[in-house]
């Protein structure tokens, strides 16, 4: 890879691991400030339910591009950042389930339960961006790069560091 596209690539991964951590940053503000206001305690467990899962997965995401940013265009991904992502793969299902249980047990109803449901649902969409199906695309070409269901770069990078 020509050093020019790789530094490209470094910056635009560093752009997209700054950007999920600063959101899981907001996310986490959001919902302490939010939370006394969502009908007392069961609003409150709701509200977290949804957004803990939602944090790891971005946190996670955040940590994969800046990983990534040590080894793209050189080497494959890491055998031991693989085998974390690998398992982040599964803990993560986990981590939603229980957190749905979460927001389940302690629904807030009305609006807040509509809030509570669309933070841990935005959970779901990120996980799925990055271990299913690639889901982020610029506004204008969203729906024709949804079709194409093209497989997430964490995915690519865990099936190279597996083929070596």
């Amino acid at each position: 890879m020509r050093e020019e596209r790789r530094a490209e690539l470094r910056r635009r991964y560093l752009s997209l691991g700054t950007g999920e951590l600063t959101a899981a940053g907001t996310f986490a503000v959001v919902a302490l400030l939010a939370g006394p206001r969502l009908g007392g305690p069961d609003g409150v467990r709701a509200l977290w339910s949804a957004v803990v899962p939602l944090l790891v997965v971005l946190v996670q995401a955040g940590a994969y591009w800046l990983l990534a940013r040590t080894y793209v265009g050189r080497a494959p991904m890491p055998t031991a950042a693989a085998a974390a992502f690998r398992a982040c793969r599964v803990a993560d299902v986990v981590v939603l389930a229980a957190g749905l249980a979460g927001v389940v047990v302690w629904w807030p109803g009305g609006v807040a339960g509509v809030l509570v449901a669309g933070v841990w649902a935005f959970g779901v969409v990120e996980y799925v961006n990055y271990f299913a199906v690639r889901l982020s695309w610029p506004a204008r070409t969203w729906l024709a790069g949804v079709r194409s269901r093209r497989v997430p770069r964490l995915v690519l990078d865990l099936r190279e560091a597996s083929a070596r």
